[in-house]
């Protein structure tokens, strides 16, 4: 186990049935990133999440926290994290303030520890407000922000969040995506599932995309983006009689396919020189452009090419 890994997972399988969940699956997690597990629905990210949170058992394979193995020594292990779920786990017929007291306690905080824990959990959180409140009371986003509150009591070098911002609002998803960078930069290290490809990719330091159980990708969102492919040029004609000698000049100036929609014309670059030679062969012409960008490929173009075009 080397010093700069959180986690270790090796070759691990599960099987339910004849079915594989999990096919002989590999990574490892460094101390300090935020981790990005991406997948379709189906695919064996959340069975493999159980895995590593001792939830399930492998069917074969090994996985090590912090250079534990999470078989051998389970009831350490689950010391070591915090786990925030899809949904949350506190008692809505209660404040915020009784729950965070409950679970510290539960944890094996003193009365006083626990009392400490909770006010600096409210004021973490932006909750002291609404502390004496019911939970019933509260929006989605509190709801998930109380939920982080109590997976982070035992304050855990290693956090794990399924998909943490379903449901939420724009601006409260920012709010919490802050919230992520701040525990990072306090040196916790994020295991995050997310069905939404931008949190990924705004957050994510490393991802690893897995589909029929097996892992297909895994890279940093830069490294991802470009193994898909290059940049996307889209040049807009302003004059309609143009646009088919537009795009035979760009095809003819790039070497590429160059589709057209409305009078918008799109194109791989290899490179992003290559922008000029478009520009001064159309200025040749005389043929006027309202609007030129390069467009760099988006997680979106990555899960797609990495799990659509595999089924």
């Amino acid at each position: 186990m080397s010093d700069e890994y959180a986690i270790e997972v090796n070759n691990i399988t599960k099987t339910f049935g004849d079915k594989n969940a999990v096919d002989h699956v590999s990574l490892t997690v460094k101390k300090g990133e935020v981790f990005g597990l991406l997948g379709p629905n189906g695919a064996g990210k959340t069975t493999t999440l159980r895995m590593i949170t001792t939830l399930l058992k492998p069917t074969s394979g090994s996985i090590k926290i912090f250079g534990h193995d999470t078989q051998k020594e389970d009831r350490l292990v689950r010391s070591m994290f915090g786990l925030t779920g899809q949904y949350a786990s506190v008692d809505e017929d209660i404040s915020a303030r009784e729950n965070l007291m409950i679970f510290s306690r539960l944890n094996g905080l003193s009365r006083s520890a626990a009392k400490k824990r909770t006010n600096e959990l409210l004021a973490e959180f932006s909750l002291e407000e609404s502390a004496d409140k019911a939970i019933s009371n509260f929006s989605g986003g509190m709801r998930r922000r109380l939920d982080l509150a109590v997976s982070l009591i035992t304050q855990p070098a290693l956090i794990f969040l399924d998909e943490p911002t379903t449901g939420l609002d724009p601006r409260t998803r920012n709010q919490m995506w802050d919230t992520i960078r701040d525990l990072v930069a306090k040196g916790s290290t994020i295991v995050l599932t997310t069905q939404y490809l931008e949190e990924a990719d705004e957050l994510a330091d490393t991802i690893a995309v897995i589909d029929h159980g097996k892992l297909i990708s895994m890279g940093t969102p830069k490294e991802l983006k470009a193994a898909v492919g290059g940049s996307t040029l889209q040049v807009e004609i302003a004059d309609p009689s143009n646009v088919a000698q537009a795009q035979d000049l760009i095809k003819t100036t790039l070497q590429t396919e160059v589709k057209l929609k409305n009078q918008e014309l799109m194109a791989k670059l290899e490179n992003p020189n290559q922008v000029t030679a478009v520009l001064t062969a159309l200025s040749a012409e005389h043929i006027d452009i309202t609007n030129i960008s390069v467009q760099q490929p988006s997680m979106d173009d990555v899960f797609f090419a990495l799990t659509v075009g595999k089924n």
